[in-house]
């Protein structure tokens, strides 16, 4: 296969990205790093480079051409031997560059697999950087509007404080509230300044440019447990990768035996002879001798019979490794599927929190109009209900990530 046909098929999965998503804004982000990530294109150009060594593989070794020239020239019934050319080409055993060449592409096909696992884990580093943002921007809103809110409060309990009905410390206490909220709200932004640098980072792209965050997030359903697991260890890159990477090994093993059996040189020899004092025919005319035909031997047998037994070995510690991986990868499913249905939860009862304490605010709020609790159980209620909205973004955003973490899994 051709280079630029490798290039055509990393382009294809650099943008590899849902379709019917193209035109929104994260698609856009994950096209970036496709393109600008630097850690991809240092594991692309590591491909390549297995992909040029498959030509090297596959060809025969390079011809030995040599030249003798003679100090005392040997004296034969044609003429005095000047110098001599030889040409001598080896033949590896029928079927070694073959194994060769296909443990090469073996190799390059597992190294394609990892490149997949790596796009997938930048594009959930990227998905990941992109939902913190998020959440701090809502974060950031609902700070806002709770020192909106508080600082409107604050109006109504001066008009009540001028009429002796309430106390000034009420004013003092709702001015503490507004001061600890800006507070808050100055680190926030401090930390979107933060995320954005990573955020920027992983797209390789300049930090001043400003990003883009949605208001909303599609919901992207999981079927079942044991229908994503299952998709897991079907789809997953680096479990893939051991496939091909096994195949490698036999072809090595292939090889190895291969390299035990002799190999086949074929040649041809051409003398230079000058002529003598003689009057024989042919006199002083050219020697051509062939063909040349020699055989290594092999007959260390010890190095052989090593090089297949390390193959063996190889195999062996492959297969183990196979198996971490993919208890590995039931572990890191589980606790994925564990954050995704805790989020779940989350997400409806911080619903019906936030609900119940919007009444409990309306309920409180009339009852201070009448001087019947403390402005302080206002408060503590309003702290309650910033409390749930921003933990309710915080499940909404952990849910998009174990989601996305899941796929991730899935090599999608």
């Amino acid at each position: 296969m051709k280079k630029t046909t490798y290039i055509l098929v990393f382009l294809a999965i650099t943008f590899n990205v849902n379709l019917s998503a193209q035109n929104a804004t994260l698609s856009n982000y994950l096209n970036t790093a496709a393109e600008h990530n630097s850690e991809l294109k240092t594991a692309f150009n590591e491909y390549m480079a297995i992909m040029e060594k498959i030509y090297q593989s596959g060809t025969l070794p390079d011809p030995t051409l040599a030249f003798a020239y003679f100090i005392e020239p040997v004296e034969t019934r044609l003429g005095p031997q000047k110098a001599k050319f030889s040409f001598t080409q080896m033949f590896p055993w029928a079927g070694t560059l073959s194994a060769n060449k296909n443990s090469v592409k073996s190799k390059a096909m597992a190294q394609y697999k990892k490149l997949e696992d790596l796009k997938s884990k930048i594009f959930f580093d990227v998905k990941s950087s992109y939902y913190n943002l998020y959440f701090l921007n809502k974060a950031i809103e609902i700070n806002i509007r709770n020192i909106r809110i508080l600082e409107s409060r604050k109006k109504l309990i001066s008009e009540k404080v001028k009429t002796g009905k309430v106390s000034a410390a009420d004013i003092l206490r709702t001015d503490m509230e507004i001061n600890e909220l800006k507070n808050q709200l100055a680190l926030l932004n401090d930390n979107v300044i933060v995320q954005s640098t990573v955020f920027n980072k992983l797209l390789n792209t300049d930090k001043a440019e400003k990003i883009i965050i949605s208001k909303e997030f599609a919901n992207i359903p999981l079927v079942s447990k044991d229908i994503e697991f299952e998709t897991v260890m079907n789809n997953n890159h680096l479990l893939a990768s051991y496939d091909y990477l096994g195949e490698e090994l036999e072809y090595k093993n292939k090889l190895a035996k291969k390299e035990g059996l002799p190999q086949i040189s074929i040649g041809v020899d051409y003398t230079v002879i000058g002529k003598n004092n003689t009057s024989v025919e042919n006199n002083g005319k050219d020697a051509i001798i062939f063909p040349k035909i020699g055989f290594t031997l092999p007959i260390y047998r010890k190095k052989y019979k090593a090089k297949v037994k390390e193959v063996a070995y190889l195999k062996e510690a492959l297969g183990e490794d196979k198996i971490q991986r993919e208890n590995s990868l039931t572990v890191l499913f589980e606790e994925a599927w564990r954050d995704f249905t805790d989020a779940q939860r989350r997400i409806k009862l911080y619903t019906s929190q936030i609900n119940l304490a919007d009444k409990s605010i309306s309920i409180l709020e009339s009852q201070y109009a009448t001087n019947r609790i403390s402005f302080e159980e206002i408060l503590n209620m309003e702290r309650k209900r910033l409390k749930y909205a921003l933990e309710l973004q915080k499940a909404i955003i952990e849910k998009q990530t174990a989601v996305a973490y899941i796929k991730y899994l899935q090599g999608k």
